[in-house]
């Protein structure tokens, strides 16, 4: 099954009416949700909406081609991964879609047990991503948390200065320095100063 843990959400974007439906059921049976499209502008009308964690996007559709699709996603800032589908093998548009961010390239007729193993290691990818944004997100929260001084104390920290440094720039006690340092860690939830550290460096905190 895929995405044991979180159906997740596949659209299908294919002018043929049987390649689609036969996409859809196939991933329904391994534990997919889907939304079909007809055609490009369909499927870009709907974009939004809810969140895709794979799209599948013939690339030689009725009016709008997957390539205009792919570009108008990245336009929106639709980060979305993107399975390319094609019956013609074409090398150089196959090298523009995986150049524009496409996620990988198959050709049809396709193997089933390749193209689920594609959209498996396809929605595991949106699955990361999501996680990243989450916790990008929180932190933002709980940085926002911080007073004007523990901010100071945070970038001071981060300048690898130690307590008694940081106590005669601030003019306070190096013990007044621990009592920052521990809000600072219960607020941005982590226990260990080394934590702290990676924590904010990661999240691009303190990075010249």
């Amino acid at each position: 099954m895929i995405g044991a843990a979180h159906a997740p959400l596949v659209a299908v974007v294919d002018d043929d009416d049987a390649v689609r439906d036969s996409l859809a059921l196939l991933l329904r049976m391994h534990g997919c949700v889907t939304r079909e499209f007809a055609s490009g502008e369909a499927f870009l009308a709907w974009a939004g909406a809810e969140t895709a964690d794979c799209v599948l996007l013939d690339l030689k559709l009725g009016g709008m081609s997957g390539l205009d699709v792919q570009a108008a996603l990245a336009d929106r800032g639709l980060a979305w991964p993107i399975v390319m589908l094609t019956a013609h093998g074409d090398v150089a548009t196959t090298r523009a879609a995986l150049k524009a961010g496409a996620y990988d390239f198959i050709e049809k007729p396709f193997d089933d047990e390749l193209l689920l193993r594609t959209i498996g290691a396809a929605t595991d990818t949106s699955a990361a991503r999501r996680a990243q944004t989450e916790r990008e997100a929180r932190f933002a929260r709980d940085l926002a948390r911080l007073t004007a001084r523990e901010r100071e104390v945070l970038g001071h920290v981060l300048a690898s200065r130690h307590n008694r440094e940081i106590a005669a720039l601030l003019d306070i006690s190096p013990r007044t320095v621990e009592v920052y340092k521990a809000r600072i860690m219960d607020k941005l939830r982590v226990d260990r100063l080394p934590d702290l550290i990676r924590l904010a460096l990661e999240m691009g905190v303190g990075k010249q």
